[in-house]
């Protein structure tokens, strides 16, 4: 199955590694190697061919609005996502979209190389989908926190008020989600900014490549 029309070989900014530590006595030695473990516990499995309904891009060029499909592995690394999208032409930047197992939403978008906006329609999937934690972590969220939702929509609900859909409208669509599915909570929000025309065929593409 062919997934997008791009090929996915630019590369995007390392991310920062852990801080050396100093050498510890055996005691320590002993927990660091249980916190290893739980670390290596905690490491959520890439999302599936299965899992992935679609990554689209969505931007405007001379007022064009244009939809096209992505590589599905950019559902699993949202600094990947973000790099793709960069380098997308865009006469007010460019925004991806990924829908996994018709339970979560992932919207970016970009504008230029430093503002980027980043939003999940359910923190919930953030022990589910790597993408999804990439988002919290963005964030600097920590679902364990006190303060800290434990679902629901989060991050830049007004990524879109520029063209017409509000913070208060997009959070009511998320929490409509459950009853909606995140493939159809993606095409309400692409009708609301008026990229509709277009994004219909594009999942058909996603959807039809899924029965080769």
């Amino acid at each position: 199955m062919v997934r997008g029309r791009f090929d996915p070989d630019d590369q995007a900014d390392e991310r920062a590694g852990l801080e050396d530590v100093d050498d510890v006595d055996d005691g320590d030695e002993v927990l660091d190697e249980d916190e290893d473990d739980l670390d290596d516990d905690d490491e959520l499995d890439d999302a599936t061919d299965d899992d992935i309904d679609f990554v689209v891009a969505l931007y405007r060029e001379d007022g064009a609005a244009t939809v096209i499909p992505l590589e599905a592995d950019l559902a699993n690394d949202l600094e990947d996502l973000i790099a793709q999208l960069q380098r997308l032409p865009g006469d007010a930047g460019a925004v991806g979209l990924v829908s996994l197992n018709h339970e979560v939403l992932v919207a970016v978008r970009v504008r230029g190389p430093r503002h980027v906006q980043v939003m999940t329609s359910d923190l919930y999937f953030v022990d589910v989908f790597p993408i999804v934690r990439d988002v919290a972590d963005f964030l600097g969220l920590d679902p364990g926190d006190d303060d800290c939702p434990e679902d629901g929509p989060a991050g830049d609900l007004n990524l879109f008020a520029d063209q017409g859909l509000s913070e208060m409208d997009l959070e009511a669509m998320c929490m409509e989600e459950d009853d909606l599915g995140s493939d159809e909570l993606a095409e309400r929000m692409v009708r609301a900014i008026r990229f509709d025309a277009g994004f219909g065929k594009v999942i058909d593409e996603y959807w039809d490549g899924d029965d080769d």
